[in-house]
């Protein structure tokens, strides 16, 4: 199987995963480019299988469109600290033209109505159509297809942590290039696989999440996407949320085996009672209180600082 960015057939086995959060049936192959540094999964998936993967695995059919809350604006420390500009849609000016593609659960597509922006959405998650239909939004529901907008028809074009869904990377940022205003920027927020937290986990890292995640993206990998589709590379860094770190102590002892879904990730998205053992809640409860306390904060922030953190945010610009 070719790479995802150059199309190099030399490619070495970079382990196997499987779906450690929600019970996916499988063991997929990780592949890692020699030529670009690349990392995807060797798998092919059609339209049907990412909508069943998205609409029946993920856990947003079980949410209470009641609950539903558009994100706040938030500044300031406590903001860095937490590290809140992680999120894509974070980096978006106010009153402008803008298309978040994979807009989960419709958030972020709140967020923007509310700073006066002209917004459009795209969701795979056909439980999207519930929030769409409620509050009025502009979501195409299934994958994305720049056919469907004008040329040069957006100020800025945002996937956050959605890069590394997609099947076909080079195809998708030429498409974003394409209903892009000149000027106009693409904002991307994806997992950094050469960061810390790969190396320190291994197979256990939270942001394999195989087999949703299908790209992982290496500086140079990056490069070259950029410029097959037309964009230029303005700015990259690493800017993790703080929560991550806690989700990873959590993920560490509610690790699945194959085939079974997490207590953690799955069962507890869901609302279900978990039967963990005293032990088993007593070190819960102390990574609880170490996140209280910050710790969690002060060391993702000294490893984005060192630009080796766990998040990749990335701006480009078409010219």
């Amino acid at each position: 199987m070719s790479c995802s960015i150059c199309a190099s057939s030399s490619a070495d086995s970079y382990g196997m995963r499987y779906d450690d959060r929600y019970g996916y049936a499988g063991l997929f192959d990780l592949m890692k480019c020699k030529g670009c540094g690349h990392i995807f999964l060797k798998q092919d998936f059609t339209p049907e299988q990412l909508t069943d993967l998205y609409s029946n695995y993920y856990p947003r059919s079980q949410f209470n469109i009641e609950s539903y809350q558009a994100h706040q604006e938030k500044e300031g420390f406590v903001a860095w600290l937490d590290g809140l500009k992680s999120s894509a849609f974070r980096w978006v000016p106010k009153n402008i033209r803008v298309l978040d593609i994979g807009c989960g659960f419709g958030e972020s597509l709140g967020f923007h109505a509310g700073r006066g922006c002209d917004v459009y959405g795209v969701e795979a998650d056909e439980n999207i159509r519930r929030v769409a239909e409620k509050f009025g939004y502009n979501v195409h529901v299934g994958l994305f297809d720049s056919d469907i907008y004008d040329l040069d028809f957006f100020d800025c074009v945002t996937m956050d942590q959605v890069m590394e869904h997609v099947t076909d990377p080079v195809d998708t940022l030429q498409g974003i290039a394409r209903v892009l205003k000149p000027g106009g920027q693409v904002i991307l927020t994806f997992p950094n696989a050469g960061g810390w937290g790969a190396k320190v986990f291994g197979r256990k890292w939270i942001n394999w999440h195989t087999p949703y995640h299908l790209q992982f993206y290496s500086k140079t990998s990056m490069q070259k996407l950029a410029k097959l589709a037309g964009l230029e590379i303005v700015s990259v860094k690493t800017i993790t949320a703080s929560a991550w770190l806690y989700f990873q102590w959590l993920h560490l002892l509610t690790y699945p085996k194959i085939n079974q879904p997490s207590d953690f990730w799955a069962i507890s998205a869901c609302g279900k009672k978990t039967n963990f053992g005293f032990g088993l809640k007593l070190i819960m409860r102390f990574l609880s209180l170490m996140h209280r306390a910050k710790m969690n904060h002060l060391i993702t922030r000294f490893f984005d600082v060192i630009g080796v953190g766990d998040s990749y945010v990335v701006v480009m610009t078409k010219r």
